[in-house]
């Protein structure tokens, strides 16, 4: 469990704006001290992972909450490299995103995602699910020291 003075990071990548608002608001709710980090597609992603920006430092979140469907690079492809890459791994991933197709669920899990949810589309059952999201991820479980990559 993590103490409840600690901030949490979080790297949320999504490309729809009125998810990221959502997640925000949500996570504000929550009233749980959060560094959310929002890129818009996996090459972003990749490059706030392996700190290829010089002016920002490289991102080792507590927690990744990835869309699938994404422009440039999709969060399948994200979510191979970042389950193959030794320094990220370990990272859990949380699939958020719309698709509720079978082949986008048992892809995730054979690239190791660590859970998968399907995005609702009332804005109560949404912010219930990043509730969820905080309450078994951020409260629950033990999650691997970020500080340690």
């Amino acid at each position: 469990m993590n103490p409840s003075n600690k901030v949490v990071d979080i790297l949320l990548v999504e490309d729809n704006p009125g998810d990221v608002r959502l997640t925000e608001e949500a996570l504000r709710e929550s009233g749980l001290k959060v560094n959310l980090r929002v890129v818009r597609d996996g090459l972003e992603a990749l490059s706030a992972l392996r700190g290829e920006e010089l002016s920002v430092p490289p991102a080792h979140p507590d927690l990744i909450l990835l869309d699938l469907n994404m422009p440039r690079m999709d969060g399948r492809e994200l979510l191979g490299i970042i389950k193959t890459d030794d320094r990220l791994k370990r990272i859990p991933v949380v699939v958020l995103t719309t698709s509720a197709a079978d082949q986008d669920v048992e892809r995730a899990y054979e690239l190791h995602a660590n859970c998968y949810i399907t995005k609702p589309v009332e804005l109560d059952r949404f912010i219930d699910i990043v509730h969820s999201i905080k309450g078994f991820w951020l409260s629950v479980a033990r999650l691997p020291d970020s500080s340690h990559p």
